[in-house]
């Protein structure tokens, strides 16, 4: 089950109606998508040419992108970080959210209108560092609230285009029904498995971060019943491609978290086990690695890829105690013989003499009486 993904993308693969009207743009990007660039506690430096997009936004591109640009009333999906310019203090960032913001081109809140001139500007995949004078910001005085920005302040923004949806009459997420919405998460999910069977794995993962997109806490919160399993059923599956996709590219700890999701819903999901156990192995957390393929064949007692990776991880805790063994033998072996050195024959040669003239004395003794 676990060990063949075409298996994994037949099952999972639902026959929602595909929506009317509507686009679906994602492009290929020049490196790996959604790898959170630097560490985040800074706007990162940028060498490329200065763009001037408006009089107070200008763009400078960190990674390249592909294909179209979104046109008005696009419904584009992004990541972002966002500091105010004269103190770098970071106050918004959906990648450490792990949740995509939704903009809608031509509808966006006023605050964002600099955001909004920047991303139409960008190509699918595309990465750049905007800056945004206060007055396409949050103006003249600021917000108090979540987020708190302070009056007059000047915004860089880093932000990542993962795709967009050329909607023309421009509808939101929370403008559509509970059917819409399930329907057009599980056409993205269908595209990346599509894409994912090709091994175009940034291309894929652009789908499934858009199909998370749609949803998000705010609409699961809401659903019970029927559409709550007909949501999962979407979502859980692009959560774990997004896994399998992290695997092969090495980013297990984000492959750990993604798995983690699914396991908070569906604790016995025993693809998730398998996964973040393969992510937590190569991450040389063994214990915890073997506590998931366990609980997976426990559900799962005939599969094969499962018994293949605790059999893995047997002969690595054998070989590492082997090497243990090896080591302690070297540190705490048996003491070797003392050797005796010139001093030792000296004191061996003294005691010698000594006991030869003692003996002779006694003899004589003996004679004269």
């Amino acid at each position: 089950m676990v060990e063949v993904e075409e298996q994994q993308q037949q099952s999972q693969s639902t026959d929602a109606e595909a929506e009317t009207g509507s686009e679906i743009v994602t492009e290929g990007s020049s490196v790996v998508h959604g790898d959170p660039p630097q560490d985040g506690s800074g706007p990162p430096r940028v060498d490329s040419e200065v763009e001037v997009l408006q009089e107070k936004v200008t763009k400078q591109i960190i990674k390249e992108g592909h294909g179209q640009k979104p046109s008005k009333y696009s419904t584009c999906f992004l990541h972002y970080r966002a500091w105010t310019e004269s103190t770098t203090h970071k106050f918004e960032d959906t990648w450490q959210e792990q949740q995509p913001l939704e903009l809608i081109l031509g509808k966006e809140k006023k605050e964002m209108t600099g955001l909004a001139v920047g991303v139409a500007s960008m190509k699918c995949g595309e990465r750049s560092l905007l800056h945004v004078g206060w007055e396409l910001g949050y103006g003249k005085q600021g917000n108090f609230s979540f987020p708190n920005v302070p009056p007059m302040a000047d915004i860089i923004y880093e932000v990542e285009l993962i795709g967009f949806d050329e909607t023309k009459e421009g509808k939101a997420r929370s403008d559509m029904t509970v059917e819409e919405r399930i329907g057009a998460a599980d056409r993205r999910k269908m595209d990346g498995n599509d894409l994912f069977k090709e091994d175009k794995l940034a291309e894929a993962m652009q789908q499934y971060e858009m199909a998370i997109a749609y949803m998000g806490d705010d609409f699961m919160f809401q659903l019970f019943g029927k559409y709550r399993d007909m949501a999962l059923a979407v979502k859980n599956p692009c959560h774990l491609n997004m896994a399998a996709s992290l695997i092969k590219l090495k980013r297990f700890d984000e492959a750990i978290m993604h798995c983690s999701i699914v396991l908070s819903e569906d604790e016995n999901n025993v693809k998730a086990l398998f996964r973040r156990g393969k992510a937590r192995a190569e991450l040389g957390q063994t214990d915890a690695a073997r506590e998931d393929f366990q609980k997976a064949r426990k559900f799962a007692p005939e599969d094969k890829a499962i018994a293949k990776e605790l059999r893995l991880l047997a002969e690595h805790d054998k070989a590492v105690y082997q090497k243990q063994k090896e080591l302690y033998k070297g540190l705490f072996g048996p003491r070797p013989e003392a050797q005796p050195n010139q001093s030792n024959w000296l004191v061996i040669i003294w005691h010698w003499l000594v006991s030869i003239f003692c003996h002779l004395f006694r003899r004589e003794r003996h004679k004269i009486d």
